[in-house]
């Protein structure tokens, strides 16, 4: 028998579908739920390495951490990976099948893998008490409802009720969850339930009446309010599109340990990937993080990343019509820290040789670590662990780009010259001894009098994290209505709002 499901859809990209969907997830999962999150389709240059070496988004990760599982590739068998405005890498269940552009991808390639998304939610569903799915963007997309397979496709095609989320700090909530149901067919409307609002702000009685009055036009009722809660986003996902301020999970920077702070300048280059890396750092007390596009803003750094992208030869372009590649190699050559994960530790290396990502054959690179560059076919996607600066660490790794290092010491399968280090490991920082270690490599080399605190877990911060939404979700939802929608699905007799989906 195949255990209870939902699909937590929204009025639009970041409406607070993945926060929502997590906060379900450990609300359950601490009710002793055997709870899988599940989304069929992911856009997304954040991705995560799963122990069998299947690449999945890592708002998905994420969110099999709050049901306290192992992420599989079952829980994301679709993610693509914008290289540009119009294509995309399309991972299927772990591994890259090949580029394809958006018109290529929505002209039938999607609609063919329908069938696949539904076989992994069904095995989910057949192990899992239950799953939550999330959609993408809205589901009231009537140009891409023919060959959608994340938000209505898979709820018909698996029989999911449907909660709607909108963030009412944009404005217009009730217009938007209104005019999402009115523009879906019959069919789908069925499987609409209602409607959770998010990111509130003041006096919910305030708000109730406006409720009533959506319940009496759309027959539907709303399962909850959410406060609104800074430092509550989970690892961003969808699109190109990035915000810089919620990348640092609008954190508040603790005051040091010792008698200075650290500044880190994160260089925001083109289709920036991975860069949750330098959450870690901004974890930390006293740790100031920024993103940076002029090289006038590295001036005062004690620290700057260059963090990985899609677009390595582009990033290296960007690097150079901005002046920071000369702003980097001047910090390498006065011995001021300059760490490069990923595509940025290609960037710092001899030079690329790249047929696979840009096709643009051999491209210089900034010169200032010992290491060349050839871009394979085969991505590699591992799961490294070992030890640096004395203290273990853990870490993983998406990349074409294949490193042949020439000189310096070694690190973390990387090299360090000097205060210049690279290494193609994301998450390294994540561990706690060695973040520890190289943050104080890090203070001395700048002259900062910085001392990382003691007790400083990610992991524990993450967790915590993750009991706040299903806090949210404990307190501020109908739970018990919420369990009916899971364990039942979507009442009986919902009324049509026309005037549906066009023909």
């Amino acid at each position: 028998m195949s255990g209870g499901g939902l699909l937590v859809a929204g009025t639009t990209s970041d409406a607070g579908k993945s926060v929502v969907t997590a906060g379900i997830c450990r609300w359950l999962v601490r009710q002793g739920v055997k709870v899988a999150p599940f989304k069929a389709q992911n856009m997304s240059l954040n991705s995560f390495v799963t122990r069998e070496g299947a690449e999945i988004g890592r708002a998905q990760a994420m969110q099999a951490q709050a049901c306290r599982v192992e992420p599989t590739a079952l829980m994301n068998p679709v993610l693509l990976k914008p290289g540009g405005e119009r294509s995309s890498q399309v991972v299927l269940l772990g591994r890259p099948v090949g580029e394809m552009s958006a018109r290529g991808y929505h002209g039938g390639r999607q609609q063919r893998l329908l069938g696949t998304v539904l076989d992994c939610l069904e095995r989910l569903r057949g192990t899992y008490d239950a799953v939550i799915c999330e959609g993408a963007g809205s589901p009231a997309e009537i140009n891409l409802r023919r060959t959608d397979i994340v938000n209505m496709g898979i709820a018909r095609g698996a029989g999911l009720p449907v909660l709607v989320v909108g963030d009412i700090d944009r404005g217009g909530v009730f217009a938007s969850f209104f005019g999402t149901v009115a523009l879906l067919s019959p069919e789908d409307q069925q499987l609409v339930a209602g409607f959770l609002v998010n990111k509130f702000r003041g006096d919910v009685s305030l708000l109730e009446p406006g409720l009533e009055m959506l319940r009496g036009l759309t027959g539907r009722r709303t399962y909850g309010v959410l406060p609104f809660r800074h430092g509550l986003g989970i690892d961003e996902e969808d699109g190109l599109r990035v915000s810089l301020r919620g990348t640092v999970r609008e954190s508040v920077v603790a005051a040091p340990v010792g008698e200075d702070v650290l500044r880190v300048a994160v260089c925001a280059v083109p289709l920036m990937s991975n860069f949750t890396d330098v959450d870690a750092l901004a974890a930390e007390p006293g740790v100031v993080v920024r993103f940076v596009d002029r090289p006038e803003e590295l001036a005062d750094a004690d620290l700057v990343v260059v963090p990985g992208t899609r677009g390595t030869v582009r990033a290296l372009e960007w690097l150079r019509e901005r002046g920071l590649a000369d702003a980097l190699r001047r910090r390498a050559a006065e011995g001021r820290p300059v760490l490069g994960i990923c595509g940025g530790f290609q960037v710092l290396g001899e030079h690329i040789e790249d047929d696979v990502e840009s096709r643009r054959g051999r491209v210089d690179g900034l010169g200032v670590l010992p290491v060349r560059v050839r871009f394979a076919r085969e991505k590699t996607l591992t799961r490294p662990a070992g030890e640096a600066l004395g203290e273990p660490v853990e870490g993983y790794e998406i990349h074409h780009g294949v490193a042949e290092v020439l000189g310096g010491d070694t690190f973390l399968d990387g090299c360090r010259v000097g205060q210049t280090w690279g290494t193609h490991w994301h998450g390294s920082l994540e561990s706690d001894g060695f973040r520890r270690a190289f943050l104080r490599e890090v203070a001395a080399a700048a002259g900062r009098r910085f001392v990382p605190a003691p007790d400083t877990s990610f992991a524990a911060l993450r967790e915590e994290q993750l009991d706040r939404l299903g806090d949210l979700i404990e307190q501020h939802a109908d739970t018990d209505a919420l369990w009916r929608l899971i364990e039942s699905g979507a009442p009986q007799g919902l009324p049509f709002i026309p005037p549906g989906a066009p023909a």
